[in-house]
């Protein structure tokens, strides 16, 4: 099963939800989370949100998942509260973030990514006075999350053919021919945009 967040295909109910309404939401818990604060209220929203993982179908293992890349990032996050704030501060912070990472997941994982895109074009129509093209920052954020596979992907080919080299970890020898990999993509992407006009 997927466990990079993007959309898997079912029929549950948060499935069946309207992409505004998830995004909704998904904005509603953003700014309801500057409120949310103590050990209860961080574990009752926890249930919760892993109570809508198994409405959705998805196992625990998925939501781990979904957690497991920030581990390190949210360790440091919690020593350094811990030592400024003391513990309590530092499981609010940890467990909002843990919060909103899982919520933004299941909407992407029960959402089509052209429906989400549909929703903030339309969303940014009423400020075309400004200046803004929601059609292209509609294009921006597809392509940002067509971004994701596709370095995972560059990553996945890079780990292997280190492999078949016979060669062993090496921060320099991975990282020279991933990235020579991700700028000959980023110029594939940029010539193609070209050709179609969108400059």
């Amino acid at each position: 099963m997927n466990d990079l967040g993007l959309f898997v295909p079912g029929s549950s109910p948060v499935h069946r939800l309207p992409a505004g309404v998830k995004l909704g939401a998904l904005v509603a818990l953003g700014v309801a989370s500057i409120l949310l604060e103590g050990v209860v209220a961080i574990v009752i929203g926890l249930i919760v949100m892993l109570g809508l993982f198994g409405l959705a179908g998805f196992t625990p293992l998925l939501a781990w998942r979904q957690v497991k890349p920030l581990r390190w990032i949210l360790l440091f996050i919690a020593v350094f509260q811990g030592w400024a704030r003391g513990w309590e501060a530092a499981v609010d912070v940890v467990g909002v973030i843990v919060l909103l990472v899982l919520a933004a997941s299941l909407v992407t994982l029960t959402t089509r990514t052209s429906a989400l895109v549909d929703v903030i074009v339309v969303a940014l129509r009423p400020l075309r006075f400004l200046g803004v093209k929601p059609e292209r920052v509609g294009l921006l954020i597809a392509l940002g999350i067509r971004a994701v596979p596709i370095a995972v992907g560059l990553s996945a080919e890079v780990r292997d053919a280190q492999r078949a080299r016979g060669l062993g970890p090496s921060p320099r020898a991975y990282a020279a021919p991933l990235i020579v990999k991700s700028l000959r993509h980023a110029d594939a992407v940029g010539e193609a945009l070209v050709a179609r006009g969108m400059e």
